[in-house]
């Protein structure tokens, strides 16, 4: 892939009143991909990794409201949710943990979960040529 590729985050409107005055509106929240790069920006929260960290991506959901939406850190497994929906979302696994749950980065996470407009697009563009992507 030469260019980049973006989502935007699907937002529930009963939610949007709550997220909002966390800074998190569709318009500071995009999900960007190129070659080399993936980068999430969820309101005041950024996630960067290099593509080549990535080692699986699932869909999931749907989910609690209290588990999936806002920053949320799993304390099952440490992974990261920037949620904005219910309904379902794409958990992307990192070879290498990434920050992103807060400013100085101590806090590291082995996954990401999304709630990205356009799911199946995103799989498709994460799973690695030659792997089947994950049924939808």
């Amino acid at each position: 892939m030469s260019h980049e590729e973006e989502f935007g985050f699907a937002f529930e409107e009963r939610y949007r009143p709550l997220l909002a005055v966390l800074g998190i509106r569709p318009s500071t929240c995009r999900l960007t991909l190129t070659g080399e790069l993936l980068r999430v920006r969820f309101g005041p929260w950024l996630v960067l990794s290099p593509r080549r960290n990535v080692t699986g991506v699932e869909l999931s959901g749907p989910y609690s409201p209290v588990k999936a939406i806002g920053v949320r850190v799993s304390l099952a497994d440490g992974g990261l949710t920037f949620g904005s929906s219910t309904t379902q979302g794409v958990c992307i696994c990192f070879r290498r943990s990434v920050s992103g749950s807060e400013p100085f980065g101590l806090l590291r996470h082995p996954a990401l979960t999304v709630t990205v407009e356009d799911p199946a697009r995103l799989i498709g563009l994460l799973t690695p040529a030659g792997r089947p992507a994950p049924a939808l």
